[in-house]
């Protein structure tokens, strides 16, 4: 057995999620990679929602998922924590790249605040078995704030309902990203 690295393992964690036919979420699509591999997973007669901020991340976004021939996914170009004004139906999974956008203007990051938001919708629409990473990217101005506030938020989950996962490398420099990992295993009660 070898350790996946955290993409990967991000990667395993979805595909065991998500089958055929289901909804997946991208709460930030920036250059589309992980939009891309959704739509694989969903399949023809699934749909992804990919989510981002920035016109650069949608448009490069929008641009891989038509070089690659996918009609499955809808590019949106607003905040994840408004996922819930476009997806309303159960979901199998998700995921989220905290942090910025490579390759664009760095100033413009996640924050706690409304990845918490996001989040909180998603259990809601999340199907029993389902799946919510986080690949927490921390190493920038601002990001271990939204490291701890997302960790605080996530640890105080009922585990009733979903547990959580962290899976990191710890003898590894410079920040290194870490995955959190939510399942729900239990409906909400109201």
């Amino acid at each position: 057995m070898r350790l996946q690295r955290v993409i990967q393992y991000a990667q395993t964690l979805l595909g065991h999620s998500i089958e055929k036919g289901e909804i997946a979420v991208d709460g930030t699509a920036g250059n589309g990679h992980d939009t891309l591999f959704l739509s694989q997973l969903v399949g023809e007669s699934g749909h992804v929602y990919a989510f981002d901020v920035q016109q650069q991340a949608v448009d490069a976004t929008q641009s891989r998922l038509t070089e690659h021939g996918v009609t499955n996914a809808t590019v949106i170009l607003d905040g994840h924590e408004n996922v819930a004004n476009y997806v309303g139906n159960e979901i199998a999974g998700a995921i989220f790249n905290l942090g910025y956008l490579p390759g664009a203007d760095h100033s413009i990051v996640t924050k706690g605040n409304t990845t918490i938001v996001a989040i909180e919708q998603l259990l809601q629409l999340l199907k029993v078995g389902g799946i919510i990473v986080l690949v927490i990217y921390h190493g920038h101005e601002g990001g271990k704030e939204e490291r701890d506030e997302v960790l605080r938020f996530v640890s105080s989950l009922p585990q009733k309902y979903v547990h959580v996962l962290r899976y990191e490398f710890i003898n590894q420099q410079n920040d290194p990203p870490f995955i959190v990992a939510m399942e729900k295993v239990k409906p909400f009660q109201s």
